[in-house]
């Protein structure tokens, strides 16, 4: 059965729950499924290291899986307006897929959380389309047909499923952030599959 990657860096939940859901939205269209994977933590010391399996959570990321997957959803916290550290190392790693050209033409779509209302959504959510793009993949957003893209007052945005966890990093998604990304996972994997078969 084909697979849509759902690969994640999630820190205190609440990325992993958006994961969590949009893996729900891509298993819904039925002839696909979700292939949950995270990346590990970046040491700050040059000595220290993850365990090679994660303790909790999905497996770690491999080259191998962006080579299987017919899709791509691309999720990671906002650090400063940008992707966490562990997500930009992983891509930073990919210059051998970039060159063979392995994602190119494959549909991704991009998902964050923040503990603030303006601590970055938008901003995270492009920084993530940006070595996508250079991987050649094709963007998916999330329409404003969405009804709860323009009702929500949490997260959402037309860039990505987002979640607002505030200052104590509540993993708990609101019914429109559920909705949202459910929706964003339903659409990849359509197009995902629509553009498999062409």
């Amino acid at each position: 059965m084909p697979e849509i990657l759902v690969l994640y860096y999630s820190h205190r939940g609440s990325v992993r729950a958006l994961a969590q859901q949009i893996a729900r939205g891509v298993e819904s269209v039925g002839s696909v499924t979700a292939r949950l994977r995270t990346v590990p933590r970046v040491a700050t010391v040059c000595t220290a290291s993850e365990p090679e399996i994660p303790p909790v959570g999905a497996p770690y990321v491999d080259v191998a899986d962006l080579d299987e997957c017919i899709g791509l959803a691309l999720g990671s916290p906002t650090r400063f307006g940008n992707m966490a550290a562990p997500m930009k190392y992983f891509w930073d790693s990919t210059a051998a897929q970039w060159s063979a050209g392995i994602l190119a033409g494959k549909p991704a779509c991009v998902f964050t959380s923040t503990a603030t209302a303006h601590g970055g959504q938008e901003s995270t959510l492009l920084s993530m389309m940006l070595p996508l793009l250079h991987h050649g993949m094709l963007l998916l957003g999330l329409p404003y047909s969405e009804s709860a893209l323009t009702a929500t007052r949490s997260g959402g945005t037309p860039y990505g499923a987002s979640h607002l966890a505030g200052a104590e990093g509540n993993p708990t998604l609101t019914d429109d952030e559920r909705q949202l990304a459910f929706a964003q996972g339903h659409r990849l994997a359509s197009v995902a599959l629509q553009l498999r078969w062409r």
